[in-house]
């Protein structure tokens, strides 16, 4: 999603930080930051100046590590009662979706692991160590990078992007670039 800025005739250098959102929030608004990208909006409760720029969304796909995909893709989501899961931190607006899906289908997963780094969250199920999911629209990324396989997806639970930025109309030309290329290649 980021490699359009540094495709620019202008280069630019890209500073990719993780943080909460409220923080990254704070620093968007002294202008420390030109973007935020978050799975949820900013809320109007804030009283930062941000605009948020709906990028796209998802349903979700659910991963395993190769020799423990077999019995999970079997009887796919009931496959997942009991199964050991790793999850984003309930702080996530993807961890609270997942969780009324869970509910909604009658599946209490055994989390094992809570992560706020969805890499480290990826390491941890290609090491076997439990089912992830990561958005449908990066699918063939995540298999292509992990050593793990497909056992399921769900459109019923969906995972929105935002680019979260201090201009109402987006002039900065690498923000520019960012969410067009999120919009029209990433999300269709």
């Amino acid at each position: 999603m980021l490699a359009p800025a540094l495709n620019l005739a202008e280069p630019v250098r890209l500073i990719c930080q993780e943080a909460k959102l409220v923080d990254l929030l704070a620093d968007l608004s002294v202008h420390k930051l030109d973007l935020v990208v978050a799975d949820s909006p900013v809320s109007p409760a804030l009283n930062i100046r941000a605009y948020n720029h709906p990028l796209g969304e998802s349903g979700i796909s659910f991963f395993a590590a190769t020799g423990d995909a077999e019995r999970f893709r079997n009887d796919f989501p009931a496959s997942l009662d009991r199964a050991p899961m790793l999850m984003p931190t309930t702080s996530s607006a993807l961890r609270r979706a997942l969780e009324l899906w869970f509910e909604r289908t009658g599946v209490k997963p055994r989390v094992v692991a809570e992560f706020e780094d969805r890499a480290l969250m990826k390491a941890f199920g290609e090491a076997a160590a439990g089912v992830f999911t990561a958005p449908t629209a990066i699918e063939h990324d995540v298999l292509g990078k992990y050593r793990v396989e497909l056992i399921g997806r769900t459109d019923e639970v969906r995972e929105r992007f935002y680019a979260i930025s201090a201009e109402r109309r987006i002039k900065h030309p690498a923000v520019s670039a960012i969410t067009a290329a999120a919009r029209d290649t990433l999300f269709i």
